[in-house]
């Protein structure tokens, strides 16, 4: 990507980001990062390095959530506490894994878009749609396909580190279908702050990533995953169908 297809940025469109301290370089759009190709010997642990931050992330939007609707149901405030523990875990798995790689904290620039977009959505139904619903689901296709890869490279340990990540990303996904069905079943009018939310964030992620970035990930849908997370069959069908569209559309 050249600096004349940089996509549209709009920091008004955004949450102020997380504090992050001197070792770490952030940048605002995929790119201006380290964006290695396939086979570059660098490529593995700059995804480690990258990840860790995505991790964190993760904990800190999950722990925004907590403190921004203390009045939410008890059921779903230990749901979210959970996922903050969980999430921290993450980070530690990432950072031992590319320390132990030969990387180190800082390395490489980070992106905290996911924070800025989810703690600038301020409805609970929205957050968890955006965070969970979407940005965890498409892990749960990601990080499938990792263990794959692992098991194919021989690389147990790698694989090991996927499968526990895989197993908390499907429970923040279930609880986060459950809950938001169980809110639309008894307010249908909630299911319009989730469509805005969703909408919201699909346009601030193209500000972000761009097309090239958002055209380069092929991941297959993980069915079996999506089921486990909530999803109904014709859910995961539809999913399926929309990758099938968008992959005949780039040949």
């Amino acid at each position: 990507m050249t600096e004349s297809t940089r996509p549209p940025y709009n920091p008004a469109n955004f949450a102020p980001g997380p504090a992050r301290d001197a070792r770490f370089n952030v940048k605002e759009q995929w790119i201006d990062c380290h964006n290695l190709s396939d086979g570059d010997p660098e490529q593995e642990v700059e995804f480690f390095h990258r990840q860790m931050n995505e991790e964190v992330n993760g904990m800190e939007c999950a722990a925004r959530t907590l403190a921004d609707f203390p009045d939410a149901e008890w059921s779903v405030r230990m749901s979210i506490a959970r996922q903050c523990y969980d999430e921290a875990r993450h980070v530690e798995m990432f950072r031992r894994m590319f320390e132990q790689r030969g990387g180190r904290v800082g390395q490489y620039p980070v992106l905290n878009f996911q924070y800025r977009i989810i703690t600038n959505v301020g409805d609970l139904l929205g957050r968890l749609a955006v965070q969970n619903r979407t940005f965890e689901t498409g892990g749960i296709d990601a990080v499938q396909v990792g263990i794959n890869n692992a098991f194919a490279e021989g690389d147990t340990e790698q694989a090991a580190l996927f499968d526990a990540q895989l197993a908390d990303e499907i429970t923040h996904v279930r609880f986060a279908n459950e809950y938001l069905s169980s809110v639309s079943a008894r307010d249908p009018a909630s299911i319009m702050r989730v469509g805005r939310a969703l909408n919201y964030a699909s346009g601030a992620f193209f500000q972000v990533m761009g097309q090239t970035a958002i055209d380069a990930v092929d991941y297959p849908v993980d069915e079996k995953g999506r089921l486990d997370a909530g999803f109904s069959a014709e859910e995961v069908r539809h999913a399926v169908d929309h990758l099938a569209t968008q992959k005949a559309k780039k040949t």
